[in-house]
């Protein structure tokens, strides 16, 4: 077969055989020929450092090295130290020279997750990486040429960022040369059986356990709820479910209360995340909201939508069913639907 249009999986471990996968697929192998820079966009926890390794294992650079970085992780001066390495005296406590990521990577390809996170003072620095290929280490004046493939990833709108000036716009473009999008796991349910037969054999092995069945049950919650951790969520979770089982079979039982459609436990660490997380979303919303007076409508609106669209979802789009889970007024809820336009995003 043509290896542009082999829609099997690059490399074991790699697991999806629906369209958008089997798309995927192909797309990963016609492009990992080129040395273009390559842009993975997708949500946390969909598999986009396992879509870099692949671009890199199918390429003509697959024996040399393959570096990560998690650019969100840390600091700026961390960060840069970390890319472009530094020499001794840079800085305090650098006590000795020091090789960076980017001249680790030398001859093979360099992962850049969470580039969205990035500062503008190493956006510019990086922008010269892509356009030269060389740098300076931090504190040194030698220049050092580097060939290696750079695919970055976010989770983020980067162009969204580019019109609110939060990220450089030539960085953009030298970027978003080759796109791929990975799709989030509730758009490809029909992988969930074979991803959780998988995670099932991994972790029962790492266990030591022997697990001969998943319930149907179990099943069908793990492929009606809406994944919002993606991969990463289900993996954690077929973990959790094998580590508790008492015997050979992973039941309804084992899944977190969630998942099974009914309301989590309020441990005060979960109140601590959802707190912080409903702290970024109205720091985000009032950042966005230029006009006095629209800020509650904007963010609770936008808060109301999403609510009613992953229950909707959740529901198969039955409206009754949808607006008893709610607390709502039928009636409500048909206008509200009107209103959100979430006629055809419900299906």
């Amino acid at each position: 077969m043509d290896s542009d249009h082999d829609d099997s999986p690059p490399f074991d471990g790699f697991i999806g055989s629906c369209d958008r996968m089997r798309e995927l697929f192909r797309h990963i192998r016609k492009i990992a020929n080129s040395s273009a820079t390559v842009l993975l966009l997708g949500e946390t926890g969909t598999g986009k450092e396992l879509v870099a390794r692949a671009v890199h294992e199918q390429s003509p650079r697959s024996t040399g090295p393959f570096v990560r970085v998690n650019c969100g992780a840390l600091s700026e001066s961390l960060l840069e130290s970390e890319l472009f390495g530094h020499i001794k005296g840079a800085f305090t406590n650098a006590i000795e020279n020091r090789t960076g990521r980017f001249e680790a990577s030398h001859g093979g390809t360099i992962f850049l997750d969470e580039i969205n996170s990035v500062s503008p003072t190493l956006q510019v620095k990086l922008l010269r990486v892509l356009q030269e290929q060389e740098f300076e280490r931090v504190g040194d004046s030698k220049t050092i040429s580097v060939d290696c493939r750079i695919i970055a990833a976010t989770n983020r709108d980067l162009a969204e960022m580019v019109e609110k000036e939060s990220f450089r716009e030539d960085l953009y473009y030298r970027l978003n040369v080759l796109p791929i999008y990975v799709p989030a796991l509730r758009d490809r349910r029909e992988d969930i059986p074979d991803l959780v037969r998988f995670f099932v054999n991994r972790y029962a092995i790492e266990n030591q356990r022997i697990i001969a069945s998943v319930t149907s049950e179990a099943l069908s919650y793990l492929k009606a709820y809406l994944w919002p951790g993606n991969v990463r969520e289900l993996q954690n979770y077929i973990e959790r479910a094998i580590v508790l089982a008492d015997g050979d079979e992973i039941s309804a039982e084992l899944l977190p209360s969630h998942v099974r459609g009914e309301a989590p436990v309020r441990f005060g660490r979960v109140r601590t995340e959802l707190q912080s997380l409903c702290a970024e979303l109205v720091s985000r919303g009032l950042s966005e909201v230029a006009e006095d007076g629209a800020s509650h409508e904007a963010v609770m609106g936008l808060v109301e939508r999403e609510l009613i669209l992953q229950v909707l979802r959740s529901c198969q789009g039955t409206q009754t069913k949808t607006a008893s889970k709610l607390g709502i007024n039928r009636n409500t809820l048909h206008k509200k639907i009107e209103d959100y336009r979430l006629h055809d995003e419900a299906r």
